[in-house]
């Protein structure tokens, strides 16, 4: 069977709803242990977990210095590593706070490397391994008022291309994948406002916004033994928006 991660283990941050709750029922549906994640409540992880078969709910909170330790207690060694938890906050670039910019950069980028320190070692020494960094559109068009969110995904995606040079002797892709704009609860507040809805899928060539299943499918590519050939790639999912 194609695409087949059955015996994988996989870690998904930020997995309890939208494009992480997507990703980790794609992967469980083909066959990986898949442990789930939220940042505090874990009666909340537990129901997401619920949702998915042969899933494990972990609690840990990324912006903590020791979140690579909390989570590995409950996870152990990993196969699948993927890294889509972020923070996001929206202010001018003269309003923005020292903790503002702080906890993006913490969960954001800080997170993602010291979970990659935790969790590499193993994938190097059985020469098998995937890490899959969730990055943005606004890589390549920031908006005006998240300035440090979408510097924090420039960063991240150029440690993916420093790091996917480094790990490709020992058998481990990594890559970015970049949602543009996605249907999920993080968005839900602003694409209620009809008018801003219509501006934003103005700038859309396909149309329409996109939902957590039009990522998932990529990220089981990259994952499979399908996807070996594939890394130091940022692939965008975003209906042309970057155009």
């Amino acid at each position: 069977m194609m695409f087949d991660l059955t015996g994988k283990k996989a870690l998904v941050t930020g997995s309890t709803q939208g494009i992480g709750f997507g990703i980790a029922e794609c992967l469980a549906k083909y066959g990986a242990k898949v442990f789930i994640n939220g940042i505090s409540s874990f009666e909340k992880t537990a129901n997401a977990s619920a949702k998915i078969p042969n899933s494990v709910p972990v609690v840990a909170d990324l912006s903590k210095t020791d979140c690579a330790d909390e989570l590995f207690k409950v996870t152990g060694d990993i196969d699948i590593l993927i890294l889509n938890a972020s923070v996001q906050y929206r202010n001018p670039w003269d309003k923005i706070t020292d903790e503002e910019f702080d906890k993006q950069i913490a969960v954001n980028f800080k997170a993602s490397l010291k979970l990659i320190q935790k969790y590499a070692p193993h994938m190097m020494s059985q020469r098998w391994g995937r890490i899959i960094t969730v990055g943005s559109v606004q890589q390549a068009k920031p908006h005006k008022d998240m300035l440090v969110y979408a510097a924090s995904k420039a960063a991240q995606l150029n440690m993916v291309e420093s790091l996917a040079k480094q790990f490709a002797p020992f058998g481990i892709t990594v890559n970015n994948v970049a949602p543009g704009v996605i249907n999920t609860p993080r968005n839900f507040d602003a694409l209620s406002d009809e008018a801003y809805r219509k501006k934003v899928l103005e700038g859309i060539p396909a149309g329409f916004e996109g939902e957590a299943n039009d990522c998932a499918g990529q990220f089981l590519l990259l994952c499979s033994n399908e996807g070996r050939y594939i890394t130091g790639e940022n692939i965008f999912i975003d209906g042309g928006m970057k155009l």
